[in-house]
């Protein structure tokens, strides 16, 4: 079995990852049912493919740890475990998840279809975690939290994962030949 080491050069493009979320996180949009349009979600797809599955999952696992000890790195510069166990806890929570799915997505890339397939099911991940924690502390149906916090957010996602792969595949190529990542 292969031992697998995390470099310093991995350790600070985990925390730059994890700083771009952040700051991403800062252009919000309030929204009338609650949950903000912010450009988490476009940092977390670019998290996934630039660094991968292992790397993208941790970078984002240091977020919300960030996060949860209460330095302001959620949308409206909050922080704070209450943000995570809140209504929309459940999309950042998500967040280590979508980064595993969609840099799977790019040890998969070669073959057919599985790349995009990958960043499909991660975008979907983070609405499915999202709309069952809202549902359950909102005392929601899934109907309710599909309208609030999945239907507005179509068009944007969509535009969000392009421009993310876009520009993602372009930086992993780059650091990938200097960085020796697969």
């Amino acid at each position: 079995m292969k031992k697998s080491k995390i470099s310093i050069q991995d350790i600070c493009a985990i925390a730059i990852m994890a700083a771009v979320t952040a700051a991403m996180a800062q252009i919000s949009i309030p929204m009338p049912l609650g949950v903000p349009m912010t450009m988490q979600t476009f940092a977390v797809t670019l998290t996934g493919i630039i660094l991968g599955k292992k790397r993208g999952a941790i970078s984002m696992l240091v977020y919300l740890l960030l996060g949860a000890v209460g330095i302001p790195v959620f949308a409206g510069l909050s922080g704070g475990l209450p943000k995570l166990i809140g209504p929309t806890g459940g999309f950042l929570i998500s967040f280590p998840i979508m980064a595993f799915l969609i840099g799977w997505g790019m040890e998969l890339r070669h073959k057919k279809g599985m790349f995009t397939l990958m960043l499909v099911l991660g975008t979907i991940s983070n609405y499915v975690v999202g709309v069952i924690m809202y549902c359950i502390l909102m005392k929601a149906s899934v109907i309710t939290g599909f309208t609030a916090c999945v239907l507005p957010f179509i068009p944007t996602a969509i535009i969000k994962a392009v421009l993310a792969a876009v520009l993602g595949l372009q930086i992993h190529k780059r650091l990938a030949k200097s960085l020796n990542w697969v």
